[in-house]
């Protein structure tokens, strides 16, 4: 066909404008701009990843243990967070497809389709416990729950307008930045710096009251961190925003800015609970259907700590809520050979990617407003459930990121290799250890 004949899609014609855009950049040594251009997947994905259930999971450890054993174990959480995304970015970068397309492609489609289910009910799991972060941050300002409900519905809605992948981002990112707001709730606490640097340099062990509570928040605190989720999600948004293998550089960046903003945050949710475990507040007593936490600070941080710990738990499973509502709706769009999988197409070009991504937000709502649902336990459940699903979700990654026909020159290294499968073995290790001690101390044998 001559190249006159040739017509460009909408999508074809937007993405090359972003990259010329790119290439112009990179021309004219604006290094600024071009790392501007080319932010995006990496510090959505790991802000993303800091939601509701992440937040209140940290909160709920400092809480209960304090500072010592904790605030370094969040910090090693997030480098291996980094060390997975970065392969996944890799990979979408090199291959121009995204995770779920990748294992229908490379694994055949029954891994494929088990692969999409499992995210699918991981998924909705999590976004229910996103719009429970929202309804608890909102009924610290006496909203109800419908109109929280609402909202993060609506707001799954209102980003996907426009067509057009760009502008999605930059909403959730101006979103995500808001993240911080633990980091002043944090700061009204008033932490030991003393305890803080002692902490982080010596990782001094802790005493363990309950055994099954000690396992689960470790394992909370790992699926706050590493979920499978964060593999569909920025692997196919660095498909949707164009990125090449002569972008790797500043796709590292972008996750290497993601992952430092996330764990100071995620440290800084820890640091603002602590005053709850200094004066032996009993946390199981806390309102879960209420204010929670922030009611709980508000005398230590005052009132104003109070309804920052509150707006920052609307913020958190808002950001989430586009970004796992996106994972949802990749996937579901990339396991439909031929199907449009973009936010840069619209609703008639792509419905199942639209309809998954507005669909699964809609069901959460839906659950959410049954009454009676048990919020915490849930929330911390969920990121149990994340880090079970996580080791088989590294494995494939693992196997595609050492294909040299796939990848080339940028196939893992021996060193990345050692590094991930270790992080596997430990990550399914502490899934199992805390399903197991909790079967048992269930049942008392």
């Amino acid at each position: 066909m001559p190249a006159s004949d040739v017509v460009l899609s909408a999508e074809d014609r937007d993405r090359a404008l972003d990259r010329r855009r790119v290439l112009a950049a990179r021309q004219t040594g604006r290094k600024g701009l071009l790392v501007w251009l080319l932010l995006g997947p990496g510090v959505l994905v790991m802000l993303g990843e800091n939601d509701g259930p992440s937040m209140l999971s940290y909160a709920a450890t400092g809480a209960s243990y304090g500072i010592g054993f904790f605030l370094p174990f969040i910090v090693l959480t997030f480098a291996a967070a980094y060390f997975v995304q970065e392969m996944g970015m890799r990979l979408g970068a090199v291959t121009h497809r995204g995770y779920g397309e990748l294992i229908f492609q490379r694994f055949g489609a029954f891994w494929g389709w088990l692969t999409v289910g499992d995210l699918v009910i991981t998924n909705l799991i999590t976004l229910i416990t996103e719009i429970i972060a929202i309804r608890v941050g909102m009924a610290h300002f006496g909203i109800s729950t419908p109109v929280a409900v609402g909202f993060a519905v609506g707001l799954v809605i209102v980003s996907a307008l426009g067509s057009r992948y760009s502008r999605w981002e930059r909403i959730s990112m101006s979103l995500a930045v808001f993240n911080l707001l633990f980091v002043v709730v944090a700061v009204l606490a008033k932490p030991s710096p003393v305890a803080i640097g002692h902490a982080l340099l010596t990782w001094s062990p802790l005493g363990v009251d309950s055994l099954p509570q000690f396992l689960l928040l470790v394992a909370s605190n790992i699926g706050a961190t590493v979920t499978p989720w964060m593999l569909f999600f920025q692997q196919s948004a660095t498909v949707d925003k164009g990125l090449t293998p002569r972008d790797i550089g500043e796709g590292r960046l972008d996750t290497t800015v993601g992952t430092a903003i996330a764990a100071v945050a995620g440290c800084a949710a820890l640091l603002a609970a602590v005053p709850l475990f200094a004066h032996h507040v009993d946390t199981a007593a806390l309102p879960q259907g209420g204010a929670g936490y922030a009611q709980a600070l508000q005398p230590y941080v005052g009132r104003w700590g109070a309804a920052l710990f509150a707006l920052g738990l609307i913020e958190a499973g808002a950001v989430a809520m586009l970004t796992i509502s996106a994972s949802t709706a990749y996937a579901l769009g990339e396991a439909f050979a031929g199907a449009g999988h973009s936010f840069n197409r619209s609703l008639i070009e792509a419905p199942v990617f639209h309809l998954a991504n507005i669909g699964v937000a809609a069901l959460a709502g839906a659950i959410v407003l049954i009454p009676g649902l048990p919020l915490l336990n849930i929330t911390l459940n969920a990121n149990l459930l994340a880090v079970l699903l996580m080791p088989p979700a590294l494995v494939f990654l693992l196997v595609m990121v050492n294909d040299r026909e796939l990848m080339g020159r940028h196939v893992n290294g021996w060193r990345d290799n050692v590094l991930a499968i270790a992080l596997t073995v430990l990550i399914a290790a502490a899934g199992s250890a805390s399903v197991i001690v909790s079967f048992f101390h269930t049942f008392h044998f």
